[in-house]
């Protein structure tokens, strides 16, 4: 059995912040039953969100919905208002547009009915295959803020750190294909299930120790 280190420490912190960790994951599991345009926008902070602030993925979605280009709007004038907020805002302007062609149809969206299989790791396949600018992480992020992604790793910097503290990982990977990314969330789960905290806990108390908060 892997020895992991630092799990007496991880467990006290846990119980100091496990109110608010629990309060945001009941917030993430309310959108199950949001609309299928506030989906999409939690769609569209996935795609923001990578090389830039979380907090900015989310300023960014309310400035185009105050543009009203969220949903409607070419390339162009998504772009110039992603500018300054995202990295990248030219090929993330090209990622929203795709995906509004894949959920959205006559002002019509189809964002629900997509995503129904048989589990969160079939969804997650699915959106990595289908969408532009989804990755693992961003796939596993988007369903855990809907609340459909129980048992997913999101595998940012901030997790991937303290992987490594508490020994779960040897060192952080340069880069990660999707079948290093499944070994390592496997990894997680394990830990998870040593320390006794869920997954989706475990994620949000890793990312406060980093930026001091639970928002993600």
């Amino acid at each position: 059995m892997k020895k992991f280190v630092g799990l007496a420490p991880l467990k006290k912190e846990y119980n100091l912040k496990k109110s608010l960790i629990q309060k945001r994951l009941k917030e993430f599991k309310k959108l199950k039953s949001k609309s299928q345009a506030e989906i999409f926008e939690e769609l569209a902070f996935c795609l923001f969100t990578p090389g830039s602030k979380a907090l900015n993925g989310e300023k960014a979605v309310k400035r185009l919905k105050r543009a009203a280009l969220l949903f409607k709007g070419e390339k162009d004038a998504v772009s110039r208002q992603l500018r300054g907020l995202v990295r990248f805002h030219n090929n993330k302007a090209s990622f929203l547009i795709g995906a509004r062609k894949l959920f959205i149809n006559n002002d019509e969206f189809s964002i629900r009915k997509k995503l129904k299989a048989e589990s969160p790791f079939d969804v997650r396949s699915w959106l990595v295959t289908r969408i532009k600018g989804i990755g693992y992480k961003e796939a596993s992020h988007f369903l855990r803020n809907i609340g459909f992604g129980s048992g997913l790793a999101i595998l940012d910097r901030h997790i991937l750190k303290n992987l490594k503290k508490h020994k779960v990982i040897e060192s952080i990977p340069l880069a990660i294909t999707g079948k290093t990314y499944i070994i390592i969330e496997e990894k997680m789960r394990r830990f998870s299930k040593r320390a006794r905290i869920p997954m989706d806990a475990l994620d949000l108390l890793f990312w406060s120790r980093q930026t001091g908060s639970i928002f993600k």
